[in-house]
């Protein structure tokens, strides 16, 4: 049945996770576990999406985009690197003597575990108003050890552990803590459940003052399930669990971050960081905004509002300046569009019966008024397109009642006309042509 040949890509060089790092046996529960809440989302556009910016955020589109961010209804901000420029600096420096910090919303910035940038950071959050967060954080795996730091397994969690320190003595009880080992997904277990004890311990994690122990998916490696056992055996034996909020950041080199975060939090994640649309180095952070709609698809409330969804995207592509793609999930330009005949009959039928009560249209898992879209758009019609999506159209847009006997012969009409043409006919088109056709628009 499948005549599919071998190929000449070199498959051979690559191993898959489980011979690269150790995935121990898990007592799965996930599988049976459903979401019924939101978890606390954090986005980190402002720091992790920023880095990846071929132009970086100037302070004025930093800004434009942490008030989008507050108006959306985000609790928890990454919002910056203080030590790696003096953009960064002065960003969190703004928001730390300002009055643009809502008292509600807590302020994350990230440092890695070095003296001299660990006081920087410091510096950088003085005076701020509400909760902070400092963000520490170190290359745990093998590679990255070998490789990059060239430190062994005990030089390194020395120098995170002084890091931890540091920022203990400077901060005390001032703001709470957060670690990252960096590509937790390929670092082996045992390894980091050493590092979190100390650093709970060090750090005296309690359900008053909890310590966030988040586990990136820094590149890629693994089906999503995989990642998902390696959350759930750390939800399982992570040491002073009721202290610590299991933290997830997905990263989306395999194209499945989506499905990565959404099964990481039925494994136990509690809070989930990413950027809204996905932006990130390579393929990208993980769609915070894709998962808190695929909630509300869902009947779950996401707890953010993406009612506005066409000025969010108009703000973030600004910020970014980067164009969002439109197939993109939610708020790319055709996602509620239909211009196949088989979707559109069904789409339009839906509509007919469509009351009040619960969404159920065939082709559109959500209602686009929810996200602020019109239904003008919902049907287009081209050379793929029937005659009820033709009859749609004009119906919807100038009220015009194609009698049903006339329907068939009409769209072979239209199709005559899209398939000289070779492209989409608008509706005043398919008015004209109507008129053209009929004589009159009934």
């Amino acid at each position: 049945m499948n005549r599919q040949q071998p190929s000449p890509m070199p498959s051979h060089r690559y191993r898959d996770v489980f011979a690269r790092v150790p995935v121990p046996p898990v007592d799965r529960t996930w599988p049976d576990r459903r979401i019924t809440r939101a978890p606390l989302w954090v986005p980190v556009d402002l720091r992790d999406g920023n880095q990846a910016l071929a132009d970086p955020m100037d302070p004025e589109r930093k800004r434009k985009f942490f008030e989008l961010m507050v108006a959306i209804g985000y609790k928890e901000i990454e919002v910056g690197y203080p030590s790696a420029s003096q953009t960064d600096f002065d960003f969190v420096r703004m928001l730390a003597t300002s009055d643009l910090v809502p008292s509600d919303v807590t302020i994350v910035v990230f440092t890695p575990a070095r003296r001299d940038l660990i006081e920087r950071t410091v510096e950088s959050v003085a005076g701020m108003r509400g909760d902070v967060v400092i963000h520490l954080y170190a290359a745990t795996a093998p590679v990255w050890r070998d490789v990059v730091l060239r430190k062994s397994r005990d030089e390194l969690a020395s120098m995170i552990y002084a890091g931890s320190e540091e920022i203990l003595r400077l901060t005390g009880d001032s703001v709470r803590f957060q670690f990252s080992p960096e590509v937790y997904n390929l670092t082996e277990p045992d390894y980091v459940l050493e590092l979190a004890d100390h650093l709970t311990k060090q750090w005296d994690a309690t359900p008053e003052r909890p310590v966030i122990m988040n586990l990136p998916a820094t590149v890629e490696v693994a089906t999503p399930n995989v990642y998902a056992d390696q959350i759930e055996y750390m939800h399982q034996n992570l040491p002073r669990r009721d202290g610590v909020i299991l933290s997830v950041h997905p990263h989306n080199d395999r194209g499945t971050g989506i499905a990565c975060a959404e099964l990481a939090v039925l494994a136990g994640a509690q809070r989930v960081e990413g950027c809204i649309f996905g932006n990130g180095e390579r393929t990208g952070n993980v769609d915070i905004a894709t998962l808190a709609l695929n909630l509300h698809a869902q009947g779950v409330d996401p707890m953010v509002d993406f009612s506005g969804i066409d000025r969010i995207r108009e703000v973030v592509e600004y910020c970014t300046r980067m164009p969002i793609h439109p197939r993109h999930p939610y708020v790319g330009e055709l996602v509620y569009t239909a211009f196949s005949g088989t979707h559109q009959d069904a789409i339009r039928k839906g509509f007919a019966v469509q009351g009040p009560g619960r969404w159920e249209v065939p082709y559109l898992p959500i209602d686009p008024a929810d996200v602020g879209r019109g239904y003008e758009a919902v049907v287009r019609v081209n050379s793929q397109s029937g005659k009820g999506g033709i009859a749609h159209v004009l119906e919807s847009v100038y009220g015009i009642q194609v009698p049903v006997a006339e329907e068939r012969a009409f769209a072979q009409q239209v199709q005559r006309h899209t398939d000289a043409t070779g492209r989409e006919a608008s509706a005043e088109e398919l008015k004209a042509l109507y008129e053209e056709v009929y004589g009159c628009s009934n």
